[in-house]
């Protein structure tokens, strides 16, 4: 499995298991996803262009880490 799938998938992950949290927590967390929606978009639609990583560069990585950062911001919050 390539390093993007993987990450790909582990944040999925993350972020289905966020909304439902996020919809019974705080206000404070509730504003940040409601932000990282649009984030969380980007990505998605990107790595369903099943491009290798190369060709996706280091945009894709620091939103990747990007996401991850604020899936661990929303945790703590809640």
């Amino acid at each position: 499995m390539s390093d993007i799938k993987k990450m790909a998938e582990e944040l999925k992950q993350n972020y289905d298991e966020l909304k439902l949290k996020v919809h019974l927590g705080s206000k404070e967390a509730q504003d940040e996803w409601d932000e990282l929606q649009e984030r969380w978009k980007h990505f998605e639609s990107q790595a369903n262009l099943k491009k290798s990583k190369e060709d996706l560069g280091d945009a894709f990585e620091i939103l990747g880490s990007e996401l991850k950062d604020a899936f661990s911001r929303i945790r703590k919050a809640l």
